[in-house]
């Protein structure tokens, strides 16, 4: 087990197997103050969902197909899956105010280019970038949450942002630009000067040498598995050999970049695999209602697209609510609830044609997953030694984001 060192100014190291609400290091986040980790983490959905009704108008203005100005969406899929773990690594050893340092200058410079450079693939970086650091703060964030009731404020403003951010997206290009619309994640900065006042005194960091084995390992699994839903065949074998060389380092390497205590704790294997779960649901049907609505009604595509708003904003608001409760409740119950919405969405989808029904489907996924990101996070960083609690962020935060992505490829290939 790592050793930590108190940066100056703390109480002294974590204490192994304390909950994360006990810890010394933290609880400055309660009361309004809670809303800037809110504000610093729901921008990334911007980056996921905002780019859904622009994508033809940046297309017309380059010059060039739908299709290869999708690589931008792509591209910050990508920063965000790499970003997770590899920035709550520069958390774990470096601490808070060099967390938020570099993440919000990543996404300062690829808002800058985003904004200002309209060249593919100048935007393709840019949007990489914005990727980067606004996985890292929302990272940052959620290993700052210091009860159930932040950490559902915190979750829920990823759901919340991402059900509006289509919206948003179309608003801002057609009042600005859809560059505009493209830098919308860098709203995350705003309060990243508000987070740092309340970090003045330094948070705890670890003493354990730099695993860049480690770390390369794990990049290139995740790049791997993140473009599996496009190169099924070539990505799957690179996943698979990249999962186990990383193994095999993870064994004889049980302090590195991806501490052993993790993969050996069932409780925190369980909370990220139920998280991966739910997002493969929740994302799935995220495409899939808006294919049943297009077949059972005579709705638009504009009309469907304000039609979906309400049951994913319904989610990730009643879920900061589930959250919170979830405290006062056994994990049983919370999990065989979260479980029995999630499964209940697809099957009210696949037997229902009318909208409302469909519409409700929808609502039961987003309040199974939006409220599942939250619990499970508790749960998954409540179940490993306290020092641990910065890779068990990001790790965990990774296996949300891959179930993002891959619940629309497995509509995809169900619907061939």
């Amino acid at each position: 087990m790592s050793n930590s060192l108190a940066e100056p100014g703390t109480s002294g190291p974590a204490t192994p197997g304390r909950k994360p609400h006990d810890s010394d290091s933290r609880g400055r986040f309660h009361g309004p103050a809670a809303f800037w980790l809110a504000l610093m983490a729901g921008p990334l959905s911007f980056g996921i969902a905002g780019p859904a009704l622009i994508l033809d108008d940046a297309a017309r203005d380059l010059d060039v197909s739908t299709g290869a100005v999708t690589w931008t969406v792509t591209a910050f899929g990508w920063g965000i899956a790499v970003g997770t773990p590899l920035l709550a690594g520069l958390l774990d050893r470096r601490g808070v105010r060099a967390a938020l340092t570099v993440c919000g200058l990543l996404v300062l410079v690829g808002a800058g280019l985003v904004a200002g450079v309209p060249v593919l693939p100048v935007l393709v970086l840019g949007t990489a970038l914005q990727g980067l650091g606004t996985a890292g703060l929302t990272a940052t964030a959620m290993n700052l949450a210091d009860s159930p009731r932040v950490m559902g404020l915190v979750t829920a403003s990823l759901a919340v942002v991402g059900s509006t951010a289509p919206l948003a997206g179309s608003l801002v290009n057609d009042v600005l630009s859809w560059q505009a619309a493209l830098a919308l994640p860098v709203l995350s900065v705003v309060a990243v000067p508000f987070v740092a006042a309340r970090c003045a005194k330094g948070t705890p960091v670890t003493r354990e040498p730099f695993d860049p084995v480690g770390a390369a390992l794990l990049t290139a699994l995740v790049t791997a598995l993140v473009f599996v839903p496009h190169q099924p065949l070539v990505a799957g074998v690179c996943s698979v050999a990249a999962a186990v060389l990383l193994a095999a380092h993870v064994r004889s390497r049980a302090h590195g970049f991806v501490p052993a205590v993790l993969v050996r704790t069932p409780s925190f294997l369980v909370s990220a695999g139920l998280a991966f779960c739910l997002a493969v649901v929740n994302f799935g049907m995220m495409y899939a209602i808006p294919e049943r609505l297009e077949d059972h009604t005579s709705w638009s595509s504009s009309e469907i697209g304000v039609a979906m708003v309400w049951p994913l904003l319904l989610g990730g608001t009643l879920s900061w609510f589930v959250v919170a409760a979830s405290a006062r409740t056994g994990r049983r119950p919370v999990i065989a609830a979260l479980v029995t919405l999630a499964v209940l969405g697809p099957v009210l989808a696949v037997l229902a044609t009318a909208s409302l029904a469909l519409l409700a489907a929808q609502a039961l996924a987003s309040i199974a997953a939006a409220s599942g990101q939250g619990v499970f996070a508790v749960h998954a960083t409540s179940a490993v030694p306290d020092e641990q609690r910065p890779p068990a962020i990001g790790l965990f935060n990774l296996s949300y984001l891959l179930g993002a992505a891959f619940g629309p490829a497995i509509v995809s290939l169900l619907a061939l």
